[in-house]
């Protein structure tokens, strides 16, 4: 039986190539901000792109945040990209103007320390062992980014030496920062998976076999 992905339209995101990409895996997919849908499905995939704060405060109007934190109480599995990942952390900082995020995970997306931004084409990932979303990939795989912001410390730790620690993986653009994460039953990626070849469909045929 395939999976039911719900795809979260709040008003941000490349909604259809993604949808296509995720298709492709074999899932049954749908784009909607219905919240219930997005409660309901096997897995959630939360998009973004542009600024942090529009992308939060469209989050937030349309109860992605609160549905994102029923899905997790649940343990059921969700998925950020580009921004969609950034707004899981706590803050974002653009222009000296600090902007609430969902604080799934602590800490603050800012401006890249590059000489050149944005951070746009293909880029290499430093994934951790044992991850799943890279499982069966090398590590001169490439990926495409294109963002200004990023994660550039992580500084959660487990609760208790007893868990688990989140599988973090690095890319670097002037210096590294945080490419994805893997925590549980939320994950996410800085990259577009649906616009990075066989590279990228592996890594969202990866997250579909998890559901």
């Amino acid at each position: 039986m395939s999976k039911r992905v719900v795809i979260l339209d709040y008003g941000s995101g490349n909604l259809r190539s993604a949808q296509r990409a995720l298709e492709r895996t074999g899932a049954e997919v749908a784009v909607t901000g219905d919240p219930h849908a997005a409660l309901d499905a096997d897995g959630l995939v939360v998009p973004g792109v542009g600024a942090f704060a529009a992308c939060s405060d469209g989050l937030r109007a349309a109860g992605g945040d609160r549905v994102i934190g029923k899905r997790l109480a649940g343990g059921r599995p969700v998925l950020g990209i580009c921004v969609g990942m950034q707004v899981l952390f706590e803050r974002g900082v653009e222009h000296g103007v600090t902007s609430r995020g969902c604080a799934e995970w602590p800490g603050t997306v800012e401006r890249l320390r590059a000489p050149i931004v944005p951070h746009m084409g293909w880029n290499t990932v430093r994934a951790p062992e044992g991850s799943r979303l890279f499982a069966g990939l090398g590590a001169d795989e490439r990926f495409y980014f294109v963002h200004s912001y990023g994660v550039l410390e992580w500084t959660l730790e487990p609760a208790s030496p007893r868990m688990a620690p989140p599988l973090v993986a690095w890319s670097t653009h002037g210096t590294p920062f945080v490419a994805a994460v893997e925590n549980g039953p939320l994950a996410a990626t800085q990259f577009h998976p649906e616009k990075s070849g066989d590279a990228g469909a592996r890594v969202l045929a990866n997250w579909v076999g998890t559901l």
